[in-house]
C-alpha cells in the first residue's frame, strides 16, 4: 500500500472542497433538466493541481459527498436521487473526464494542443455518458437528449476549456503536481 503524505491529502481535500463550493453554482435553462454549471472548471483545476490519479480521486470524493446527501450538486442538490436522475450521467462523466484529461496533461505537460485534445475527448465522454443516461432517465430520443443535454452547452464548455487552458499550465507549475 502506498503511503500518502499529509500535504497530498490536504491538497486533495482542498480541491474536493473547491468542487463542493462551485458545484452547486448553476444556471438553469428552460429547455433542459441539465443546468449550466462550473463543476467542469473545478474538474480541470483538480487535474492541473493534483494530476490524473489524485485529481480523479478528488472528483470521486465530490461525487460521494453529494451522493450521501450534502447539497453540492447543481442547484444546491444532493442525494442518491440526483446521481440516479437525469443529470447523473454527466456527474459520473466528470470523473471519466478527469482521468482522460489527466492522462494528456501528464503525458504532454508542455503542450496545450494535446491538453485541449484531452479536454475534447473528456468532454465527449461526458456528453456520451450523460446523453445516454438522460435518454434512459427522461425517456428521450437521441435528438431530444442532444438538444436537452449537449447542444446548448457546447459554447459554454469551450469557454471553460479556454479558461482552463489559459490558467491550468500556470496553476500546475505554481501549486500543481510536481
Amino acid at each position: 500500500m502506498q503511503k500518502i503524505e499529509t500535504r497530498t491529502l490536504t491538497r486533495i481535500a482542498i480541491i474536493t472542497a473547491l468542487l463542493c463550493i462551485i458545484g452547486p453554482l448553476s444556471l438553469p435553462i428552460p429547455i433542459s433538466p441539465v443546468p449550466i454549471s462550473l463543476t467542469q472548471l473545478g474538474v480541470y483545476a483538480a487535474v492541473y493541481t493534483l494530476g490524473k490519479k489524485q485529481g480523479t480521486l478528488a472528483v470521486f470524493l465530490y461525487l460521494i459527498i453529494g451522493t450521501i446527501g450534502v447539497p453540492v450538486f447543481s442547484g444546491f442538490a444532493g442525494g442518491i436521487g440526483k446521481l440516479a436522475g437525469p443529470t447523473g450521467g454527466y456527474l459520473l462523466g466528470f470523473a471519466m473526464m478527469a482521468w482522460v484529461l489527466g492522462t494528456f496533461v501528464e503525458r504532454w505537460p508542455e503542450s496545450r494542443w494535446f491538453q485541449a485534445l484531452g479536454m475534447l475527448l473528456g468532454n465527449l465522454l461526458v456528453y456520451v455518458v450523460g446523453t445516454v443516461w438522460l435518454m434512459v432517465q427522461a425517456h428521450l430520443g437521441l435528438g431530444a437528449a442532444l438538444m436537452a443535454g449537449v447542444i446548448p452547452y457546447i459554447a459554454f464548455d469551450i469557454i471553460k476549456a479556454a479558461i482552463a487552458l489559459g490558467a491550468g499550465p500556470t496553476l500546475m507549475k505554481k501549486v500543481g503536481n510536481q
